[in-house]
């Protein structure tokens, strides 16, 4: 595929004036030594030694300074590679958002297994079972006192927001889904050129409703197809199933959730700002 060709290796270090790229600029990090360290996790920890409740426990990153600076680069890389395809150029804005906004999270995480981004992440901690019962009893008061809404300091609102807290932060099994697709793709050893074929598959899904361009965009997709198999015929020969298994393996990418994404790697640096709102940005400025 002729624009992915071009655009593979068009990471490059242009100065823009993004969110992240602010950011990740004054952002200095004492262990940024650690950044580049591939760590493993401890799988006991991450899937509660193999209860059936530890996969539903919500957990956050062990680093979080390291990790999320590592990701919002990637993320930078990511729009500056989108960007860069002149086939996506060409497409309408709406289009264009509509792509950006659906695929973003998979491509990050494509982006994680070619930069070898890896991360450990620990179990928040839950409130207790006391806990729990007093505050769903402050529940119950607060509704049969809801005119008087100053009762709601005597009743620990703070209480609510914490717990609302958790319940964003992802669960065990979404950063299983993800750190099983890395593993798969540092086992396959997916080369540069692989890497932007698979982005130009999920990059141009025809799938998405409220596209105008959703023939040649599904053509593209096919294009990107083509391309990847006929490069894995020249360069890898002498194995007949490799192109089954990079199709494989971005199948995984379907169980990965974007909300989950977001929380874990983006939500400690950019507090409320909504992900649509800064991928908006980024796509429209010079990076």
């Amino acid at each position: 595929m002729a624009c992915l060709d071009k655009c593979h290796c068009a990471v490059d270090n242009r100065r823009h004036g993004s969110i992240l790229y602010n950011i990740l600029k004054n952002e200095e990090h004492k262990d940024s030594h650690n950044s580049s360290k591939i760590r493993k996790e401890d799988h006991s920890r991450l899937y509660g030694q193999g209860c059936s409740c530890g996969s539903q426990k919500k957990v956050t990153l062990k680093s979080p300074q390291v990790t999320c600076k590592a990701a919002s680069a990637v993320l930078v890389k990511t729009l500056r590679f989108v960007k860069s395809v002149p086939c996506f150029q060409e497409l309408p804005l709406e289009d264009q958002l509509l792509l950006v906004r659906s695929c973003w999270a998979p491509l990050l995480v494509l982006g994680l297994a070619q930069d070898k981004v890896d991360f450990e992440t620990v179990e928040t901690s839950e409130p207790s079972m006391l806990q729990r019962i007093l505050t769903n009893s402050q529940g119950g008061e607060r509704e049969l006192h809801h005119e008087h809404p100053e009762q709601d300091f005597l009743f620990g609102n703070s209480q609510h927001q914490q717990q609302n807290k958790l319940s964003q932060l992802p669960s065990a099994t979404e950063i299983r889904w993800i750190k099983e697709f890395l593993g798969k793709c540092w086992s396959l050893a997916i080369s540069t050129k692989e890497y932007a074929y698979l982005k130009g598959i999920v990059l141009f899904n025809p799938g998405l409703p409220g596209l105008h361009c959703a023939q040649y965009i599904q053509g593209l997709q096919q294009e990107a197809h083509q391309a990847l198999n006929e490069h894995v015929k020249m360069i890898q020969r002498w194995d007949n199933a490799r192109f089954t298994k990079l199709i494989i393996v971005l199948s995984l990418l379907r169980s990965i959730n974007a909300n989950a994404i977001s929380e874990l790697f983006f939500r400690p640096i950019i507090g409320t700002v909504n992900m649509d709102d800064m991928l908006l940005e980024m796509l429209g400025a010079k990076i």
